[in-house]
């Protein structure tokens, strides 16, 4: 299965479904020896998946757990250029539907995760408090946690002239 995504040119699209993970006032993120940045467990969205079907497959790949959907929080547009790893100088362009995936009192894991280059994958739990202190993407995510919200959220994200905008 291909995901949902292509190159042409200097440009980049992706169509990818990613997870809010909370547990004990932390949030789940990923990071890997490759990048200096931290990044939401999720992924890709495969051509005839829908994106919640992509979620659950996402968060049981990564975190080794099947977790419950509790709702689509966030319609994540996502601009930005890159400037390191395989994607370097390019214009990228990504779509991310974010669910918030119900509690389930634990922070215990299985992960045995691998980007798709082959790179270990770690989990971590950062405090939501001390989210500030991580580069962690999407950058929304710390404000977001602290507001109170109903139904779903449609954040515009342009780090090409660092703009953040919510509809």
């Amino acid at each position: 299965m291909y995901d949902c995504g292509f190159t042409k040119e200097n440009n980049w699209f992706r169509y990818r479904a990613g997870a809010i993970i909370i547990e004990n006032e932390c949030v789940l993120f990923v990071g890997n020896k490759n990048e200096n940045y931290l990044y939401s467990v999720g992924g890709g969205v495969r051509m005839g998946e829908t994106a919640k079907d992509a979620v659950l497959r996402e968060v049981f790949e990564e975190t080794g757990v099947h977790y419950e959907i509790d709702h689509l929080a966030v319609i994540h547009e996502n601009f930005f250029n890159e400037s390191s790893g395989i994607r370097k100088g390019l214009n990228c362009h990504e779509i991310c539907f974010y669910f918030l995936m119900k509690p389930r009192g634990t922070q215990e894991l299985h992960s045995n995760s691998y980007t798709s280059y082959g790179t270990k994958e770690e989990m971590h739990w950062i405090p939501i408090k001390d989210l500030d202190k991580y580069k962690a993407f999407p950058g929304f995510i710390k404000e977001y946690l602290g507001t109170e919200h109903c139904g779903i959220e449609h954040i515009i994200t342009d780090d090409r002239t660092n703009t953040c905008k919510s509809l």
